[in-house]
């Protein structure tokens, strides 16, 4: 019998990659996504249920009809800055949401779940690499939202005997190597493709944040991991949980920094075309430098990052963003 995985966010981003990486695997993803972020396209491998978290009766109908193995919780809401203007919303959603997540696994006796959390937990980084041992001291609401959900998951694990892996990302990036699917967020924040969306025409100019860090180039550096790395790292901490009776909590990253204009730099040379730009003020808690620590998924997981360098991880957006652009015009 085929073990059931809920994925909720299913329909976004990292979560259709990991749909992806489930099928591979023999699992049967069931999305379940609201759509405001998520898109139809995206969801491939598995059932489509249109209903959000903060909804028990759509929980029970389909915990009690799919009966999953595992949660792996995606959703939530994701911008920062607008986490600043309008705190109600992501505590509403990534907290009381994921609260109800939580109650519907105790309800239907689901014991395993996998929860994408971030770097963002931790602030302003002391040290740097991070190792998941940092102080979590985080500046905006969507970091404490994502902070107090990994507390409330770890006391449900002591009192509700529930697994849990706790996932913190850093910068995901890149899409699908096959080109079945990939980045498309509205609005667009991350950097990589709003730098390829300037290149193809679709934005008249990117934006550089801040000039004056700290750093070589005086622009803020990240680390940015690639989309089906993140994706196989969560399929590899759903096989510990069932083997391990363990949970565990690890930074999901490549340990490797690239400033803003290297990766600038980067998408110029892979895609031939010259990048618009322009330089503007920093954004208000942007750290300098985000860069993980994460021999620990190594040591438990057995996880490692394949794209480690940040022209493939380019090279696999720009094959998609380009498709894209593609399709528009036939």
């Amino acid at each position: 019998m085929t073990d059931t995985v809920i994925v909720t966010g299913g329909a976004g981003y990292i979560g259709s990659h990991t749909c992806k990486a489930l099928a591979a695997l023999g699992y049967l993803p069931v999305s379940l996504d609201n759509l405001i972020y998520g898109h139809t396209w995206a969801v491939q491998w598995g059932p489509l249920i249109i209903g959000d978290i903060t909804d028990s009766l759509v929980l029970d109908q389909v915990f009690s009809q799919y009966r999953p193995k595992a949660v792996i919780h995606f959703a939530a809401f994701a911008y920062v800055g607008e986490s600043v203007d309008h705190p109600a919303k992501y505590y509403q959603n990534n907290v009381v949401g994921s609260l109800a997540i939580l109650e519907a696994m105790r309800r239907h006796g689901c014991r395993n779940i996998i929860f994408s959390s971030s770097c963002a937990t931790y602030g302003i980084p002391e040290e740097v690499p991070i190792p998941e041992n940092h102080p979590q001291l985080p500046i905006n609401p969507y970091g404490r939202s994502k902070l107090m959900m990994e507390q409330i998951i770890q006391d449900y694990g002591s009192a509700y005997d529930i697994q849990y892996a706790i996932l913190r990302y850093f910068n995901a990036a890149g899409a699908d190597p096959e080109g079945q699917i990939g980045e498309g967020h509205d609005p667009e924040t991350h950097l990589i493709p709003i730098l390829l969306q300037t290149v193809l025409g679709r934005r008249l100019c990117a934006e550089v944040y801040g000039t004056d860090y700290d750093t070589p180039d005086g622009t803020a550096i990240r680390d940015y991991i690639h989309v089906t790395d993140l994706a196989r790292a969560h399929v590899q901490a759903l096989k510990y949980l069932a083997e391990s009776s363990q949970s565990l909590c690890i930074n999901l990253g490549t340990g490797q920094g690239y400033s803003v204009m290297e990766v600038i730099q980067a998408v110029q040379q892979v895609t031939g075309k010259p990048v618009t730009y322009r330089t503007v003020g920093r954004r208000f808690g942007d750290p300098p430098v985000l860069v993980a620590k994460f021999e620990r998924a190594g040591s438990l997981l057995g996880w490692k990052p394949d794209f480690t360098d940040i022209h493939s991880t380019i090279s696999t957006a720009w094959n998609w963003h380009s498709s894209q652009t593609n399709k528009r015009h036939q």
